[in-house]
């Protein structure tokens, strides 16, 4: 027997497979953290990318707003700001001309506690910290992009700070190819009708993961980004325990472009065959922390899985779903082309997960390991549920075999296994 231990929640468990079976574990080409977190942001502000230093950008008087990411994000926003703080303080930028926006997308509001978490108590007392709201009455037009016709509101606060300034991490993102970059502020702090627009294009086969040329939710994000009229960007690549690997700064897309660069060395990960089950963990917190987020570990999986094989997902799920729209959505329609129809016609944020998750449920059968009710994960999101990872396995196996081949995914959402051989 071969045990492997997978993130779930705040803790681990372990799953044991046969040793005949078991293929391998899937798992990024860490990189230890940098010795001092503080010291390697501060080495990134002093060597922008394409940019003036951020001290040459900003004047006493200004009035400084940060983008931060909010509470579904892995991003170190409490190693991040305090640096970004005395950069600012040193450059004669007073802390109350200084306004942090958590960039929200469509999300739920960022809470206090969730707040003195993701920020730090001392940063949160001294500066003010608000969350975008994408339905607000007084967003910001800021024109319309040309390639793709998106129309873009912005959050006001954000649209009328002398200097904008993004943060954030650089990671793999499922539709818009990556995280990180453009992305603070579209979805962050755009719109509704803006993410709308923006997303429908999933639908595009080159909007997917670890894909940049071609992709139009990024193309369109650029040039979002651009109409915002960004001054600077603050972005970080961090392992698997959340840790910073390397910080960049400078130029929306250049500071971008070398942290995905830095993202693929770690998790791209070349496989040379398709398992016939794979097991697969988000990463466990905050990447489990309902279904919404954890599906992207499914969708990674999904590139490694044989057609009729087995997909376990071991998420905790705490908060349920994650999203009403997606619950309503999974509810309603019968299969992935009736959600299709539906995304062209009339878009609804949420939505697109369900369109996900009901193509996965084409390709491959999908086991939940999970805190979700049954019958939820049963009747609504048509997933096969166990109690315990190895309930799961052994559930597997009987549906696929006892000659099956296993792969397995501890860190599911942050890693891209590419299958090298044409062997299907």
């Amino acid at each position: 027997m071969v045990d492997v231990w997978l993130p779930y929640g705040k803790t681990d468990v372990c799953v044991r497979i046969p040793t005949r079976n078991f293929l391998g574990s899937i798992e990024p080409r860490e990189k230890l953290d940098v010795p001092d977190s503080e010291a390697e942001i501060e080495r990134a502000l002093r060597e922008p990318l394409g940019s003036k230093k951020l001290a040459d950008i900003v004047k006493p008087e200004h009035e400084v707003v940060i983008v931060v990411d909010d509470a579904t994000r892995p991003s170190p926003s409490n190693l991040i700001v305090p640096p970004l703080l005395k950069e600012l303080n040193a450059a004669g930028v007073k802390n109350e001309n200084v306004k942090i926006v958590f960039g929200c997308g469509a999300h739920r509001a960022v809470a206090r506690e969730e707040a003195a978490t993701l920020l730090g108590e001392e940063v949160l007392t001294c500066v003010k910290a608000v969350s975008h709201d994408c339905k607000a009455q007084d967003l910001v037009y800021a024109g319309e992009t040309q390639k793709h016709g998106t129309k873009v509101y912005l959050n006001r606060l954000f649209t009328e700070a002398d200097v904008k300034i993004l943060t954030g991490d650089v990671c793999f993102h499922y539709y818009a190819g990556y995280g990180g970059g453009r992305k603070s502020i579209l979805p962050a702090v755009s719109g509704e009708e803006t993410i709308k627009h923006n997303h429908i294009m999933l639908l595009h086969p080159n909007a997917k993961t670890g894909v940049l040329d071609g992709n139009p939710i990024h193309e369109d994000m650029v040039e979002a980004a651009k109409l915002a009229k960004v001054d600077f960007i603050l972005n970080v690549v961090i392992n698997s325990k959340r840790e910073i690997v390397r910080a960049f700064s400078g130029d929306l897309e250049q500071a971008f472009d070398e942290g995905v660069k830095a993202v693929d060395e770690m998790y791209r990960i070349p496989v040379d065959r398709r398992a016939d089950i794979v097991v697969v963990s988000p990463g466990g917190y905050p990447a489990d922390v309902n279904l919404f987020q954890a599906y992207k570990g499914v969708d990674n999986a999904l590139e490694i899985v044989k057609r009729g094989g087995v997909v376990i997902l071991v998420a905790e799920c705490p908060e349920g779903h994650g999203s009403q729209v997606f619950y309503d959505w999974m509810a309603k329609f019968k299969d992935w082309k009736a959600i299709e129809k539906e995304i062209k016609r009339n878009f609804v944020l949420g939505g697109h997960k369900a369109y996900y998750l009901m193509k996965a449920l084409q390709k491959s059968q999908i086991i939940l390991v999970s805190s979700m009710p049954e019958y939820y994960a049963t009747n609504i999101f048509k997933l096969k549920t166990a109690r315990a990872v190895n309930d799961a396995l052994t559930e597997a196996f009987n549906i696929v075999g006892r000659n099956a081949r296993v792969w397995v995914m501890p860190y599911g959402n942050y890693t891209l296994p590419e299958v090298k051989t044409k062997e299907e």
